[in-house]
């Protein structure tokens, strides 16, 4: 076996399968050791007003992009032919919609950090963590933009007859290293950094996208009680006591 071949065992095989065990083991054991700071540790109480216009843009973007990689990793090309939807309607209708997801995505991704870094208070709580986390994100989302662009709307490249067909065969633990290999670089740049922000995931505030406030639907009510007027009234002071 040479070195290329060897280099893309490692690379689109061995390292998939890794992070995807400390994806998985990591989660369970920081739920096990640091329960408590299974958060997001919001930043809110620092600045709100940035935060308010550049959160719901990142999140709705990425919640859009998610289901794009879904559609567009998870559905194989002959399944959205069956259901009447040709190869050029289903490119237009992952342009524009890719599009307005990332756009968003990445205004919202801008506006996040612009506030973090010229925010003196929000800046002293961002942790070693929260930068590797912001880093990898940032490297994922532009090398996602760039495989897009140049390699797909400009380009020729069909990623459904390729990444995606690798994505699918990695779940059926059958991965073949030549369909990334062969792949343009910045979708081999996109995967290779998405791959190091799943192994990072279950170490920074990503890990409250599996929180679900479950307990709500069972927890007893909280009972409020205002203050007694009567109460209220009297002075304040030392009681009279009667000898």
């Amino acid at each position: 076996m040479n070195d290329t071949s060897t280099l893309d065992l490692l690379l689109w095989v061995v390292l998939p399968y890794m992070v995807l065990a400390v994806f998985v083991l990591g989660h369970v054991w920081r739920f096990r050791a640091d329960r408590f700071g299974w958060t997001t540790r919001s930043s809110q109480i620092y600045e709100s007003k940035l935060l308010s216009i550049g959160s719901p843009m990142f999140h709705f973007g990425i919640i859009g992009i998610f289901f794009g990689h879904v559609v567009g990793l998870g559905i194989p090309k002959s399944w959205t032919r069956f259901l009447g939807i040709s190869d050029h309607v289903y490119h237009l209708m992952a342009v524009t919609v890719g599009l307005a997801a990332a756009v968003a995505c990445v205004g919202g991704l801008m506006i996040l950090l612009y506030r973090r870094r010229t925010n003196t208070r929000v800046f002293g709580a961002t942790t070693v963590g929260d930068k590797i986390m912001y880093l990898l994100l940032t490297l994922v989302i532009t090398f996602g933009v760039l495989a897009t662009l140049v390699h797909t709307t400009i380009g020729d490249y069909d990623y459904r007859e390729g990444v995606s067909i690798w994505f699918r065969q990695f779940w059926t633990l059958q991965p073949s290293t030549e369909l990334m290999s062969q792949a343009p670089i910045f979708f081999q740049l996109h995967v290779l950094s998405a791959l190091l922000l799943f192994a990072a995931w279950p170490f920074t505030r990503l890990v409250h996208v599996f929180a679900a406030p479950v307990g709500y639907l069972t927890r007893p009510y909280i009972v409020y009680r205002s203050k007694d007027p009567r109460r209220e009234s009297e002075r304040r002071g030392w009681e009279k006591v009667d000898f």
